[in-house]
This record gives structure tokens, C-alpha cells and sequence, in this order.
């Protein structure tokens, strides 16, 4: 039991850190509201609990060894995340009066749109992988059996969704303090910047 209340110790620190995921979860709230964070803070849950399972049952090892599949998954996260800053930065310089433009899609936008946008984001970051895969041997060793293995992959996505959570609830706290028309360009020329900025270290990684 130690040990692992060790592991959830460690994975709250990872968790904290920030990355797209995080800035995701926060524009995607603070533009449409705790409901849409939420279905996006669900499919970033979703992608990570698939990416930890993957690392468990060794395919990820596979996918990380097959250098044509990782460098497809890592330039289709590049791409996304270009994707996500052309929106961010667009909405910054084209507002909607009454309204914030949303990254990639309408205003009310349906939980599905919201839920893809999560999944996608993590679901095409090859360091999820790569982190499971080189953070659960660390604290299991090579040996330890399949259900301890998917037990703690599953903490880290479960304790990353309570991060995002919390995300959540400040980020729409907040929105409602920020009315002016140039907070919501600032708020969304910085976070198309950090998209593109995450998309260009993705890149540059051999």
C-alpha cells in the first residue's frame, strides 16, 4: 500500500504539470462553459486510460518500437495541435460580439465535438505512451503481472481526470470575472501561441 500511495504521490506531481492537455481543458472551459470542459476533460480521461492500457499489455511497446506507426502518430499530434493554435489565434483576431469563438467548432457545441477534441489531443501525444511505458516498469519492475500492470496505468489517467477537473471548475469560476472583448482576445492569441508552441517542440523531436 505504500508503495502505491507512493505511485498516486508521484502521479499528482506529473498530473500538475502543465501541457495540452491542461490548456485544452481550460480554453475549452473558459470558452464554452464547465459543461463542454467537462466532455473534454471525459475524452482526454478516455485517450489516457487507452494509451496506459496499451503500455500495460505491451502494444505499446510494439507501436513505440515501429518507428512508421510512431512518427505517423507523432506528426498527427503535431498537426493537431497546429490545428488547435490556427483556431485559438483566428478567434483571437476575428471575436464573435456576444460570444467567444470556440477552437474548431461553434458556440453550444454538442458533447460528442467535445469529447473528440479531448481524445484526439491526448490520444495523438506519443510522450503518453512513452511516459507509461518507461514510468510503470520504474515502480513495478519487468515481471509484475498484467492486473497490477493496468491497475497503476489506470491511476494515472484516473488522478490526471481529477486534475483536469479541478481545471475545470476554476477555469469556469473565472470566465465569469472576464467580460471585456480584449481579455478574451488575449486569453485566446496566448493559448493559440502555446498550441503552436507545443506543435513545433512535437516537430523538432527526433
Amino acid at each position: 500500500m505504500t508503495h502505491y500511495l507512493s505511485f498516486v504521490a508521484f502521479a499528482v506531481v506529473v498530473a500538475v504539470a502543465p501541457g495540452p492537455d491542461t490548456l485544452l481543458t481550460l480554453r475549452s472551459t473558459i470558452g464554452g462553459g464547465r459543461r463542454r470542459g467537462l466532455w473534454t476533460m471525459a475524452g482526454i480521461t478516455v485517450a489516457g486510460s487507452v494509451q496506459g492500457m496499451l503500455a500495460a499489455t505491451g502494444l505499446g511497446t510494439i507501436i513505440a518500437r515501429a518507428e512508421p506507426v510512431f512518427e505517423a502518430i507523432r506528426w498527427a499530434g503535431v498537426v493537431y495541435l497546429a490545428y488547435l493554435g490556427a483556431q485559438a489565434a483566428r478567434a483571437a483576431l476575428q471575436p464573435r460580439p456576444g460570444g467567444w469563438t470556440e477552437i474548431g467548432d461553434r458556440a453550444g457545441t454538442v458533447p460528442s465535438r467535445a469529447l473528440g477534441q479531448g481524445f484526439l489531443c491526448n490520444i495523438t501525444n506519443p510522450k503518453v505512451l512513452v511516459f507509461n511505458l518507461a514510468v510503470l516498469p520504474q515502480f513495478l519492475g519487468t515481471e509484475a503481472p498484467w492486473p497490477t500492470l493496468v491497475g497503476y496505468a489506470l491511476t494515472l489517467s484516473v488522478v490526471g481526470g481529477f486534475v483536469l477537473l479541478a481545471v475545470v471548475l476554476a477555469a469556469d469560476a473565472a470566465r465569469r470575472t472576464i467580460t471585456s472583448r480584449r481579455a478574451r482576445r488575449g486569453i485566446d492569441a496566448a493559448s493559440g501561441a502555446t498550441f503552436l508552441g507545443f506543435a513545433t517542440l512535437l516537430a523538432a523531436e527526433a
